[in-house]
This record gives structure tokens, sequence and C-alpha cells, in this order.
């Protein structure tokens, strides 16, 4: 048998050692993550559990392949399936969505939206879209992210009575500041959104419409939210969220010329080598999203997300808004006099994972905010139903209230072990003795 200078020194394992054998540390992380997924009650809204058969692509053989362009035009050879794989995502993508073209390569969402700019607009151009304090993102302008230094970003805001969208404001600043691209959508905004509205604001001011529905995407592909692609000129979204999928971002539109300046954006623009274990993954959430029963979990992620917001409201917990349309809520935290920081952290010890956001209008700094954003995604994916986020809204409530004074000593850690009771009913990678890459 042929010797190679891998079988040498500390070479020796290369190909045959799993990751347990190579790397003890890196294997000891994922081991504790596996168990705090296992053990916690994931409400991030950004989050899902994907698929064993997504992270048998994410961990695949794809990893080992660079290529740069796209299907048929690639810089690169040895590229036949790498075209066959991104050609099934596309394919995919168009399916799911009813659009004419997809571009499935950008690494997650932001990317996304920096080769729609970047196709789009110039440096200096006006772009009018909701401001990160009012539930927009920051990839839509905001200040400290590049789209806030390279373009020059006008922002709406919400109504301080109600925490909807003002489109009389929409319009009026439209018409005031000209500016060629108008967003809709963000990363803390719980309501449906009024795209014809959008589309006819931006028509009139000569701008195009963009629709970021990263946080309700999945909706839009099970049939259980307004779809916004008749009326934008262009989509973006992630496939992480409530897609299900591995961790990147999709560039949607109707458009042939728009796809073309799109898919210029993305390569050579704002990115370089395909992330073919990604795409991969993304392929398979799509696939599985294209089945009968992802209409099922979409219904049940909106019956969920609503199941939550009453159960809060329910126990004098402030959503704003009043509820939610989406996947997402957030919650106001002012009138308990808490920190969204404080919460957060209390939340996650009772093994309750959310995340601390800015509410509107409010006056903590970022690091620690007045609110909580609630998703119910992933816990949805593990299989909870309406009865288990009617308990959750509960269990959050009194360590809330535990915090606030209002309970007996001894909630949170009550709430414990009622989330680890739920999460001992609903196992995910039930059959995972030990991480997937050991």
């Amino acid at each position: 048998m042929a010797s190679s200078w891998a079988d040498l020194g500390p070479h020796r394992g290369y190909f045959t050692d799993d990751l347990a054998a190579a790397d003890p540390e890196v294997h000891a992380a994922i081991e504790g993550e596996l168990r705090r997924q296992q053990d916690q009650i994931e409400l991030i809204a950004s989050e899902n559990v994907v698929s064993l058969a997504s992270l048998g692509a994410l961990g695949s053989v794809m990893t080992n392949k660079t290529v740069e362009g796209y299907p048929g035009r690639r810089y690169y050879g040895g590229a036949e399936f790498a075209d066959d794989l991104e050609s099934l995502a596309i394919e995919r993508a168009k399916r799911l969505f009813g659009c004419a073209f997809a571009n499935v390569q950008p690494h997650s969402g932001s990317q996304a939206n920096q080769a729609v700019y970047l196709a789009l607009l110039k440096p200096g151009d006006t772009i009018l879209a909701m401001a990160l304090s009012a539930g927009g993102h920051l990839s839509h302008g905001a200040a400290p992210n590049i789209s806030g230094k390279w373009l020059r970003a006008v922002h709406y805001g919400v109504g301080a009575d109600d925490g909807l969208i003002d489109y009389d404001e929409v319009e009026r600043l439209a018409h005031e500041h000209e500016p060629r691209l108008i967003i809709a959508g963000g990363s803390a905004y719980p309501c449906v959104i009024d795209f014809a509205r959008f589309g006819a604001i931006a028509k009139a001011a000569g701008a195009s419409l963009l629709v970021d529905m990263a946080h309700f995407a999945g909706l839009v592909a099970g049939g259980v939210h307004p779809d916004p692609l008749p009326h934008a000129d262009v989509v973006t979204a992630t496939t992480y969220k409530n897609l299900r999928g591995g961790r990147g971002g999709l560039i949607l539109t109707n458009d042939g010329d728009l796809a073309r300046r799109f898919d210029s954006g993305v390569f050579p623009g704002v990115q370089g080598s395909v992330l073919l274990n990604a795409v991969a993954a993304k392929a398979v959430c799509l696939g599985e999203a294209l089945r009968p029963e992802f209409k099922t979990y979409a219904q049940a992620v909106l019956d969920n997300a609503r199941a939550l917001a009453g159960a809060l409201t329910a126990r004098h917990v402030d959503v704003v808004s009043g509820g939610t349309d989406t996947p997402l809520m957030l919650v106001d935290l002012r009138a308990r006099r808490l920190t969204g920081d404080a919460a957060s952290r209390c939340l996650e010890e009772a093994g309750l994972t959310c995340n601390k956001n800015a509410v509107p209008f409010d006056d903590q700094p970022p690091s620690v905010t007045s609110g909580l954003r609630f998703g119910v995604s992933a816990a949805t994916t593990r299989g909870f139903g309406v009865a288990e986020f009617a308990a959750i809204g509960g269990l959050v409530a009194d360590v809330l209230d535990g915090m606030a004074g209002d309970a007996a000593p001894g909630t949170a850690a009550e709430a414990s072990q009622k989330v680890r009771a739920l999460c001992r009913d609903f196992p995910i990678y039930p059959d995972l003795a030990s991480c997937p890459s050991s």
C-alpha cells in the first residue's frame, strides 16, 4: 500500500480522524452548544433549527471547492457539480417564491442588500428606510453601517401611540427628499406592511422599491403573509430564520435587466467565491419549503407568535403595537422599570433565550435598551404549539415579575425546571450522541 506524507508526523489522521480526535477543544465547544440548544427554548427571532439534511450539506465536501461567477460562466474549472447544485438552488427559489430570477450566492441578508445598493445606487445617493430605532435594520442606512457611511439615509419611523408605520410620513419624506431607493421591512417590526402603498409611493417619487423580507420570508413561502414581489422591484431575504435553513441570503426579482445588475452586484461586486456548502444547505431548505407540510409549519409559526403575544399581554407585559402578524414581537419594559440587557440575562438563566432590543422612542443606549425581541420560529420547528407558547408567555412573565419584586423568590428557578421539562418533551437531534461533526 502506497504511503504519503500525510501519514507521517503531525499530519497523520488528516483524512481519517473525526473532530473529537483531531481537535478536542473545538469539539468541546460544539458539544456544549449542542447541549445548550437541546436544553433551552430558543426565542431569538433570527434563529431556527436546521434539519439533519441541512447539517449534512453544510459539512459536505462542497466546502473544498472554489468557484467564482455563475453556472456555466465560472472562472475556475471542475465546476460541473457546483453548477448543478447552484442551478438547483436557483430553480427551487424561483418556484418557491414565484419569481423569474433568483440569486442564491449572498453570504447574508446584509450582503444581499449591499449588492442591491451597488447595482442601483452611487455613493451619496439618497435612500429612504425605516429607522433602526423604530425596528429597521443596520444595513438599511444606519450610521455605524457601511450603508449609512456610503449613502445618504433618510429614515421614517412609527407612531408613538400605536407603533405602526405612518405611511403619510413615508410619502411626505419621499416627496421631500426624492430618494433613489425606498426600503420596506426591518428586523423588529411585527406588523404586516402595506407593500402596495409602498410601491405607489416609490413610483410617484421615481424611486426603486426594495422589500427586505428576512424576518417573514417563510410566511410568504407558506402562503400566510402578503407577498411583496408583485409590488417591489427587488426583494431580499435570508434562509436561516423561518425558512429553516443554513445562514445566507437571497435576492429575488421579476425584472431581467435588474437581475443581471444584481448578479454583478454580488459577484464581482461585494463577494468573491461562492460558499458552495452554504448554497447546498440553501438548496436543501428551499426543497423542504416546497413540500406541502411547510405550509402547515408557516401557519403554526403565525399561530404560535400570536399565542405568545396574547399570553404576554394577558400578564400585563407591554407588547409593542399590541400584537404581531409575523414570527417576531417586541416587548417594552419601561413600565416595569427594567432594561432589556438585564431582562435578557435573567431569562437566559431560566433557559429562555431572547435578545435585548431597542423599542420605539427608547432613551436607553443600544447596549442596554428598554425592550426585548422574541421570535417563535425555532421553537415551532421543535414542535411547540399554541399551548406550549401560552405556557412560555407565562414563564417569561414570571421571570419579569420576579425581577420587579412582584413574584415569590425562586420563580426563575421554577421557570428553569419547566423549561427543561418542555425541552425533554420536544427533543432536537435526539439521535446525535455527540456533535454532528464528530
